[in-house]
């Protein structure tokens, strides 16, 4: 499969959920509420007061901003050429508590498999926005929102209260995805 491909479904992808959850990014600020409170009861983490409680709110409601630009198709990640958005996606993968390197793998290699699918199943149909638009979508109920999965296991394997903002994202973020 082309690399040019894959990567306008990969583009298709983070654009697609950049619409959905725009849409929805109140309910997520929401679910981000209601998912701190269930963690730090399930947690038991020290008792917070209400100013650390509050505080790691709005660090959640932050990340979920910082999260949908990310996705955001015509976001800074689109103003730089490919050798510096490459470097830039290595060096977060880098700098992340979180290794979302073999979630990334899965996501490019789910992507491949799709346009190999599509491709197969009728291989005179081009590759234009429609199609790009139903394979994001597959993609997306295949994998989720990267790098949701590797940020939930890697806090669910070891709980630390400043890894709880990313976790309430992902988890919100993916709650949202599975009931649209």
């Amino acid at each position: 499969m082309p690399q040019l491909e894959i990567r306008l479904l990969l583009n298709a992808y983070f654009e697609r959920l950049h619409d959905r959850l725009w849409a929805r990014r109140t309910a997520c600020q929401t679910a981000i509420d209601r998912l701190l409170d269930e963690e730090l009861h399930r947690r038991a983490f020290s008792p917070l007061d209400p100013d650390r409680r509050a505080a790691c709110r709005e660090a959640a409601h932050a990340f979920l901003a910082e999260r949908l630009e990310t996705y955001d198709p015509v976001g800074l990640q689109y103003l730089f050429d490919q050798i510096s958005a490459r470097e830039a996606f290595r060096f977060e993968m880098q700098m992340n508590w979180y290794d979302a390197r073999p979630e990334y793998q899965r996501l490019v290699e789910t992507a491949r498999g799709l346009l190999a699918d599509a491709s197969a199943a009728d291989p005179h149909v081009p590759l234009d926005e429609p199609r790009l638009g139903r394979l994001a979508d597959q993609l997306i109920a295949a994998c989720g929102a990267f790098p949701n999965a590797s940020i939930i296991a890697a806090y669910q394997a070891d709980p630390a209260l400043n890894h709880l903002p990313d976790y309430l994202v992902a988890r919100a973020l993916e709650l949202l995805l599975h009931t649209t």
